[in-house]
């Protein structure tokens, strides 16, 4: 196909490849597996071993989200559909980011001390350089999960719950996304699956394949009791009306929704994770980079994305910098690029 990102090889047992180039050289490779399953549980397509057990990190917050909905929280904070994108988001910490989560807190009589995710300098670039020339240090709302615990921190206020220690396995706010992700997943986490993210909440390992089958059924809701499936598509259309709030300028979640034009979620997670769903076709996905790194993972998503028909023309030219990117040295001089191994 001219003007593809690859093609991608055909499903199999192989995981495929993200190549790094340099010059007319392949100077580093990255072996992607990959999971697309529709609402009935079928494997559609799979690169690898689809049934490896993985953290998705931060790819499936939308779950983790369910119960600020289900529980009727976000009605009774009055969320906009920019916050309840920022309780799914990574966001990169610029100022209408860090300004919306304060405004939400601010309503429920809270500031950033209420959130136990930590703090770290913001992910867009220059956001973090105004912090610094001003001599400021971030605090918890520049972290990319403020959102995400700003939406906890909601759901444990308004059922009358501490909201000391939200973020322990054992609090009922954890124990509820929990059960949220063994129904939607379709699993049964045991104790050793449970580890700790970088925000301090728990994440819990699963099969790749389950992960995509969860993305599958909550964008269609098949399988799901009404009011979760209601829950969720509230929530997939909050991220798709606001996508900016998701991660940000610049950032690959954003840009690959924008560009989708509605047919598509997306969401990245540490360690070379990405998920997607289309309730359009009714499938989810989910691919994990077996060596964890991050700069292969969007690549790996837009040759997916365009194996499955969800990008046109315009969305892959739009989306190439970012699925097919350049690689600089200091001097500003083209040196190689990254994309898909070439199927033979």
């Amino acid at each position: 196909m001219v003007g593809s990102y690859g093609p991608l090889p055909s499903p199999g047992e192989r995981p495929f490849i993200v190549e790094v180039r340099r010059g007319a050289q392949v100077e580093s490779r990255h072996a992607v597996i990959a999971a697309v399953v529709d609402a009935d549980g079928r494997l559609v397509a799979g690169w690898g071993d689809v049934e490896s057990t993985i953290f998705p990190r931060s790819s499936n917050k939308a779950f983790q989200a369910l119960p600020l909905i289900e529980s009727g929280a976000a009605d009774a904070a009055g969320l906009s559909n920019a916050e309840m994108a920022m309780a799914c988001a990574s966001h990169g910490g610029e100022a209408r980011h860090t300004e919306t989560v304060a405004a939400w807190l601010g309503r429920l009589g809270l500031d950033h001390g209420a959130l136990e995710c930590g703090a770290h300098w913001p992910y867009h670039e220059e956001t973090a350089r105004d912090l610094a020339r001003a001599h400021a240090l971030p605090t918890a709302l520049h972290n990319n999960c403020s959102g995400k615990h700003a939406g906890m921190v909601t759901v444990a206020q308004h059922l009358g719950e501490t909201l000391q220690g939200y973020v322990s396995p054992d609090h009922p706010v954890q124990r509820r996304v929990t059960a949220v992700i063994e129904d939607v997943c379709g699993v049964r986490l045991l104790p050793d699956a449970f580890a700790t993210d970088g925000c301090s909440m728990p994440t819990m390992a699963l099969p790749l394949n389950k992960l995509a089958y969860g993305f599958a059924r909550f964008v269609t809701g098949q399988g799901l009791a009404p009011e979760r499936a209601k829950a969720a598509k509230r929530l997939a259309a909050a991220v798709l009306a606001e996508p900016f709030f998701v991660a940000g300028s610049g950032r690959f979640c954003t840009a690959v929704m924008q560009a989708g034009g509605g047919r598509f979620i997306a969401k990245t997670g540490a360690e070379g994770v990405y998920t997607a769903a289309s309730a359009e076709l009714g499938l989810g996905i989910a691919l994990k980079v077996v060596d964890g790194t991050a700069r292969a993972a969007q690549t790996a998503l837009g040759g997916l994305l365009e194996y499955l028909g969800l990008l046109d023309n315009a969305a892959r030219d739009e989306l190439r910098p970012l699925v097919e990117p350049v690689l600089s040295n200091w001097r500003g001089l083209r040196v190689g690029d990254i994309g898909l191994e070439p199927a033979y």
